[in-house]
């Protein structure tokens, strides 16, 4: 008797939000160097040592925008990014109080468990500046910390947050982390010089796995917005009917600002791969009909969100007759052209959370048998799609080595299983079928239609980690009157056709949906803080991009939250919205 069979397709969905405060062009957080050097290296490169497992691969253009700003700092030589600034600096005991604070404050913001404690010459630095901080010495004793000290920390720091299959790699990085301590000027130039070189390999790397068939690129609309939201925020009522909602009663132009954001993908997309994106994985996985016709009107092939989105729009709270249903692609009679997927949430959600507490093979070894259980029972002559997404960067700090052994185990059984095929989405609509056609061996059949569907996001099948709390509704409010004062600015053609297309840009940040997740009291104080005044210098730049002045209230915190710095004192980054396990409503 045949083996069941079962295609598997992988997105790895790459997004940073722009760290950029545009009015100075210089960079306010590091996350998007840091994670490209750690994290998107380290997912090309478990595909380049497994070429027969195929995936998507989704770069947000906002992302790609900063990558370029990076490329082009270090062959320049003139680095907006501070931490990178004091990398290349040549006299360490002579930074100001301001950078020492940054140092100080900024290189320690990882996850201890897998990034610190694993380097006792890192451990130490981090016993030596704790031991100061909880003697309450203050500024006037870390003061004492010298320029040695800060050059072996900001290496360090360097050291952890590169990929594990680069350590394996290169000389330089096991020359330096063996080192250990007194790091000298000449290491720092070194270790600058690879970043610098591993930044600018890391799309052509991308560009050459698409070249060759393994992988399918695809896009977000350019700056991440939450488009359905955009469009009418009252569908945030579809899956949440007593959701509180913003003063204002719409995003003024939604529809408008959605095509362009949309059509700038496109753009960006084809620009540096060659093409535009045959599918758009949606900011968040937030679909709405009225944002699923757009896409459609578009050219879009196809989109994806969570299964729960999919439980809320079939009306069935059966864990299993839903998960079935999440296992083949589906079509909305009002999105001609559009197909649409839903990923299989628990199984996304094994590997965002639960796997980095598992030996790698064991982890490795529980997913394929959870996929042949998947396979075995399935009806008869059917083959399930399982479409497993989830963020490519956030998940790995808390592997140990980044997650190099769970990949190469996961991929090394998935490849030794003919049964479980690694497919891209593009493919499986190109191999549909109609139905008096099929039989053939990578045939499909077409995709049932979906008889509506109900709005929400990959997070609880919600928009409530974006709308309803009434930091996130005034956030909205603040962006609501901003763009009021965009469209009247533009439509009386007071600014020239650079300074419009300036004040779009800065408009297109400010739309992020990155923004609207910080805000609330359940997350860390000093992150909700950094977010924050980020987003009002976003809104007060746009309202000086139109020539006018910034309001008051954009000097005032928009969340005060609660004192909650727990995830950033024991060292933990902050995962993501899409890496909050998604649950039923």
């Amino acid at each position: 008797m045949a083996a069941s069979r079962l295609d598997l397709v992988f997105l790895w969905h790459m997004h940073q939000p722009d760290y950029r405060d545009h009015a100075s062009g210089a960079f306010v957080m590091p996350w998007t160097y840091l994670h490209a050097l750690k994290d998107y290296t380290d997912m090309a490169a478990h595909l380049e040592r497994h070429p027969s497992i195929r995936a998507v691969v989704n770069f947000v253009p906002v992302l790609l925008d900063q990558i370029d700003d990076y490329v082009r700092q270090f062959a320049t030589g003139e680095f907006i990014d501070p931490l990178l600034r004091l990398l290349a600096s040549a006299d360490l005991d002579a930074l100001t109080a301001g950078e020492r604070k940054l140092l100080l404050e900024t290189c320690f913001r990882c996850n201890h468990a897998t990034m610190l404690a694993p380097f006792p010459p890192y451990q130490r630095l981090h016993t030596l500046h704790a031991s100061l901080v909880q003697e309450s010495l203050g500024d006037g004793a870390l003061a004492y910390l010298s320029g040695a000290y800060l050059a072996d920390l900001l290496t360090w720091y360097h050291l952890v947050w590169t990929g594990e299959t680069e350590r394996r790699r290169e000389p330089l990085l096991a020359e330096l982390m063996a080192k250990g301590e007194g790091y000298s000027r000449a290491d720092r130039r070194n270790l600058l010089a690879y970043i610098g070189k591993t930044l600018a390999a890391l799309v052509p790397r991308y560009r050459a796995l698409q070249a060759r068939g393994q992988i399918e690129l695809s896009a977000t609309p350019a700056c991440h917005p939450l488009a359905p939201l955009l469009l009418d925020f009252q569908v945030a009522r579809e899956s949440l009917p007593a959701a509180p909602l913003p003063l204002a009663t719409h995003y003024p132009g939604g529809r408008e600002r959605v095509h362009r954001h949309i059509a700038a993908a496109q753009d960006s997309h084809a620009r540096r791969f060659g093409e535009p994106p045959t599918g758009l994985w949606p900011a968040e996985g937030a679909l709405s009909t009225a944002f699923a016709r757009q896409l459609a009107a578009a050219g879009c092939r196809w989109t994806a969100s969570g299964e729960i989105v999919l439980q809320h729009s079939l009306g069935t709270h059966q864990p299993a007759s839903q998960r079935q249903a999440a296992h083949h692609p589906w079509q909305l009679a009002d999105a001609p052209g559009l197909t649409l997927f839903f990923r299989d949430d628990r199984l996304s959600d094994l590997i965002g959370f639960e796997y980095s507490r598992w030996h790698g093979r064991d982890a490795a070894a529980h997913f394929v048998a959870q996929l042949e259980a998947i396979a075995a029972a399935a009806p008869a002559g059917e083959t399930p799609l399982v479409s497993v997404i989830l963020d490519g960067e956030n998940a790995w700090e808390y592997y140990p080595y980044n997650g190099h052994y769970f990949f190469d185990d996961l991929y090394e059984l998935l490849e030794a299983r003919p049964a479980i095929r690694t497919r891209t989405f593009a493919e499986v609509i190109d191999s549909a079928v109609p139905i008096n056609a099929a039989g053939a061996a990578d045939a499909v059949p077409p995709a049932p239609t979906l008889p509506k569907l109900t709005a929400g996001s990959w997070v609880y099948g919600t928009f409530s980690t974006w709308i309803g709390d009434p930091a996130k509704n005034h956030a909205w409010d603040l962006l609501c009157a901003a763009k009021h004062s965009y469209d009247q600015v533009i439509d009386s053609s007071r600014l020239s056709v650079a300074e419009a297309a300036a004040a779009e840009a800065q408009l297109a940040v400010c739309e992020s949906s990155d923004w609207f997740w910080w805000f609330g009291d359940y997350n860390p104080a000093q992150a909700v803080a950094g977010f924050d005044r980020l987003f009002r210098r976003n809104l007060a730049n746009l309202y000086r991009c139109l020539h006018l002045a910034p309001p008051g209230q954009l000097d005032v915190p928009i969340s005060t939250g609660r004192a909650d710095e727990t995830a950033v004192a024991a060292g933990g980054t902050m995962r993501r919205a899409s890496d909050h396990p998604a649950q039923s409503t």
